[in-house]
């Protein structure tokens, strides 16, 4: 895949997130020398060919009085991973769900990942066990691990904005540099079946 100037110019002042103001859309085309509907245009274009999956909201639980939480790891049978995950991320109390591989080298065995929130550890405790029976899943290992300090939440970063000087001044006709995207890394992106927020 490959983005031109304007394209990395636009997705890096998005990544952080979107002003808070009336018109966020209109502030992004001044800081790149275009019009608010081209902004517009162009964020659609790039949702339409799949180099913008979603735009979403980071929502900070803790605020909304959901003081605890838990990543469940699970280990589930390659064969039912997808039946499973699907299962799991159809709860309300479950923010995301998503596969990632075992580690044999460092002793885990876990590959399914849900998020569960609760307003206490016992409600958290209490939802898993529901997941687990309604589910039928005492045959399956599993572990909930708390979390016990919160970092800062954001959404992933791709383009790092430093890269591009102040000066530069794009616009939708002119901007013909183009970049590849590389698209082998040297993690693995998971297996994503909920995604309640970024």
């Amino acid at each position: 895949m490959v983005l031109d100037v304007l394209d990395q110019k636009l997705i890096a002042l998005i990544q952080d997130g979107l002003g808070l103001t009336r018109k966020p859309f209109a502030h992004i085309a001044e800081q790149l020398g275009v019009s608010e509907q081209q902004v517009i245009n162009r964020l659609q274009e790039l949702k339409d060919n799949g180099t913008i999956k979603r735009m979403g909201v980071i929502v900070r639980h803790r605020e909304l009085g959901f003081k605890a939480n838990a990543m469940v790891v699970w280990d589930i049978p390659e064969h039912r991973v997808v039946q499973i995950a699907t299962k799991i991320a159809a709860f309300n109390c479950v923010t995301l769900c998503y596969q990632r591989p075992r580690r044999p080298s460092q002793q885990w065995s876990y590959n399914l990942f849900s998020m569960i929130h609760g307003k206490d550890r016992a409600s958290v405790l209490q939802r898993l066990e529901d997941i687990v029976d309604l589910l039928e899943l005492q045959d399956i290992n599993y572990q909930p691990l708390f979390s016990t300090r919160r970092f800062k939440q954001r959404g992933a970063r791709y383009i790092d904005p430093d890269k591009f000087s102040s000066s530069e001044q794009p616009s939708l006709s002119a901007a013909t540099s183009q970049t590849p995207l590389d698209d082998k890394n040297d993690f693995s992106f998971p297996l994503v079946v909920r995604h309640a927020y970024g």
